[in-house]
């Protein structure tokens, strides 16, 4: 399946499971209450570069200790819409902060989108979840890019998309600038070629007229739906993620009806921006 996987297990006696093809495993045989050695340390980031997302079964972690696992992979970014009251960097993602939100529906979508320098990645930690339901899928923007057609492949190679979360940063009181991104993004580290839209955020293209820009969404959110790049995640109470934001695309699937689902989110902030390199033939 993959050297990486192969080289982890050996060096560090971990139990790696794939969750698909190209994207996701589950990790058995790590304790995140403990201090991660450089070795463990290195080791899951590379795991992570290669499978994009990894889970985490059993994971009885505190705030501090998700707040010091995600430290591990770069600086936390505390997000502007607010944390919980003791831990600013720990933001609790519920039924209750979609209201406030006024977000109605969800969207495949990457997080911090709407900055210069969007998130490296995040520790996901489960808290209240309903006994069946609630799942989070994880899509393979590398997978969905090879997997274009020739011709959405050709109209949205050079195309910048606006990542627009206005709304909700005016009602935080926060003010930032109109951002626009590349459609297909390179991964600053593994090179890949990346689709990158973010559909929760009224995405649009630069020098697109309106309809002409909704078409061409519509064709490529139907791309990103396809289940062949896809890890779908099952959470259990105190299960943890941890993925790389740059890496491709999730969504939260809302299935619970009125139960008060609820978890809790680290986010680890980033230098890069988002860029297009282009490979010589």
């Amino acid at each position: 399946m993959s050297a990486v996987l192969d080289q982890v297990r050996e060096a560090l006696g971990l139990t790696v499971t794939p969750v698909s093809p190209t994207i996701g495993a589950e990790v058995a045989g790590i304790d995140l209450r403990q201090t991660l050695s450089r070795e463990q340390r290195d080791a899951l980031k590379a795991l992570l570069l290669d499978r994009k997302v990894l889970f985490f079964r059993d994971q009885d972690i505190t705030r501090d200790q998700q707040l010091a696992f995600a430290a591990n992979f770069g600086e936390v970014y505390a997000h502007p819409t607010g944390g919980v009251e003791t831990h600013r960097a720990v933001q609790p993602i519920s039924a209750e902060a979609f209201k406030k939100y006024d977000i109605r529906e969800n969207h495949w979508h990457t997080d911090t989108s709407w900055r210069v320098n969007p998130s490296f990645g995040a520790v996901l930690k489960a808290v209240h979840i309903p006994e069946v339901g609630g799942d989070t899928i994880w899509a393979d923007g590398h997978a969905i890019w090879k997997g274009l057609p020739d011709d959405l492949k050709a109209a949205v190679d050079e195309l910048y998309v606006v990542h627009d979360y206005q709304d909700a940063l005016h009602r935080s009181g926060e003010r930032y600038p109109l951002t626009a991104h590349p459609a297909i993004r390179t991964h600053p580290e593994t090179g890949q070629e990346i689709f990158w839209i973010n559909f929760s955020l009224k995405s649009r293209f630069v020098d697109l007229a309106p309809e002409e820009s909704k078409a061409l969404l519509a064709r490529l959110y139907d791309e990103v739906k396809k289940p062949e790049h896809h890890a779908r995640f099952r959470w259990r109470k105190n299960s943890v993620a941890l993925w790389d934001n740059r890496a491709g695309l999730h969504y939260a699937v809302r299935d619970y009806g009125d139960f008060p689902r609820v978890m809790e989110r680290v986010l680890i902030g980033s230098d890069d921006v988002p860029y297009r390199e282009r490979k010589s033939a």
